[in-house]
């Protein structure tokens, strides 16, 4: 009786453990040119879901079908990920989500400077009421955001695509 009780609750904990482990990550990591909070670009909507969960909302106003993914429902900070053709084609941040950064600590609230000093030359791209530091390898673009003169959010875009949302 006891090992059946064992082999039950082992059994619920591994079913349990993936559904547990998805959602945004509580310090989500750009790497510039390959993923946004462990989020990479060609990847398929089911694979999204198992990494971030299956609460989401859906833009109705987006050019692309676009997931926000939040902490909790109706909150500002989160992650917004863009679809194009059934794969992810953009991915950035929606707010400043707390902990999130960058490589050699770059974080939200970082001026211009730093931002270049640490991620070296950049092209500036003017949004409607933003501006978005660009920097293209290969085959991606890397924005970071700045809003009154700070670094706001991070985005991940295939290479050549406007990052004004």
């Amino acid at each position: 009786m006891r090992r059946r009780l064992v082999a039950s609750a082992v059994a619920v904990l591994m079913i349990a453990a993936p559904a547990a482990a998805a959602g945004l990550p509580k310090a989500g990591t750009l790497v510039p040119g390959r993923s946004l909070g462990g989020v990479r670009l060609g990847e398929s909507p089911s694979t999204i879901r198992a990494a971030l969960g299956r609460f989401y909302g859906t833009c109705r106003s987006c050019a692309r079908r676009t997931w926000y993914f939040t902490y909790r429902p109706f909150d500002k900070r989160g992650l917004a990920v863009e679809f194009e053709r059934g794969r992810v084609s953009g991915v950035y941040t929606l707010w400043r989500p707390t902990g999130w950064h960058a490589p050699d600590k770059l974080r939200f609230g970082s001026t211009p400077l730093a931002v270049h000093l640490l991620v070296g030359a950049t092209r500036t791209v003017t949004c409607g009421g933003y501006e978005a530091l660009v920097r293209d390898g290969a085959h991606a673009r890397t924005a970071y955001y700045l809003f009154a003169g700070r670094l706001w959010g991070f985005g991940l875009f295939r290479r050549g695509t406007p990052p004004c949302r």
